[in-house]
């Protein structure tokens, strides 16, 4: 089997199955299915991913190269500040998650899969499944590469001018990505009618946007302090 075929038939069964785990869930999802789905044999499914837990972590690896490609694609937007960059990251993340609902959930899971691997004695509880699949182990070395990017983001706006000197990359991008992932969550009841809290969502992405631009930006009286580690403000 040539390489195209092998790749052609790989994104057969990762469309199928992202098809499948999108609609019905990761756990009522059968192997059975997505072999349906794709039109192939459950043991042809089988010579691609070792178990449903592989093709999961499969599939957890394109949301991740989607993701990488949402913030790589914003970075390379011509004639544009730092501060512009973040706000448009923050755009396009919110319209990434609403437009890629199993995506999204599939990279929190797997987030929520490394705060168990960092920890040796919580890491035994990990399926083993999980821990042996390939792309399981692929995602370890990728899983990080959206974050440079937004990192990289944040250094561009500090060296032009349009944020806060003092502002340290690495854990600014990843305070502003926390905010992102929270304000995705909330979105759900924030949408929910019946709530006494005056508010909508579109007021409530305008001020999130608003606000984050306010604590990038800072006074003008802001000076570049002396090298001093583990300051985000």
């Amino acid at each position: 089997m040539g390489v195209y075929e092998r790749q052609k038939k790989e994104k057969e069964i990762l469309e199928a199955a992202i098809r499948l785990f999108a609609s019905k869930g990761y756990q009522s999802t059968k192997m059975d299915e997505v072999a349906k789905s794709a039109k192939m044999s459950k043991g042809l499914i089988y010579f691609y991913y070792k178990n449903k837990e592989d093709l999961y972590m499969a599939v957890t690896k394109k949301a991740f190269e989607e993701l990488k490609d949402v913030f790589k694609d914003t970075q390379k937007t011509k004639g544009k500040s730092g501060i512009d960059l973040i706000k448009m990251l923050i755009e396009n993340f919110i319209r990434f998650t609403e437009n890629n609902r199993m995506y999204q959930e599939a990279i929190l899971n797997f987030m929520g899969l490394m705060a168990q691997y960092n920890d040796a004695e919580k890491r035994t509880h990990i399926d083993p499944l999980i821990l042996e699949s390939p792309n399981f182990t692929h995602l370890l070395e990728i899983h990080h590469d959206p974050a440079k990017i937004g990192i990289q983001i944040i250094s561009h706006g500090v060296r032009d001018g349009s944020m806060r000197p003092d502002l340290q990359p690495e854990i600014t991008f990843y305070t502003i990505w926390t905010m992102m992932i929270g304000y995705e969550r909330l979105r759900g009841p924030i949408e929910y009618e019946n709530k006494e809290i005056k508010i909508s969502t579109e007021n409530w992405q305008n001020g999130f946007i608003k606000l984050i631009n306010d604590l990038l930006v800072g006074t003008i009286q802001a000076q570049r302090p002396k090298a001093v580690q583990g300051s985000l403000f």
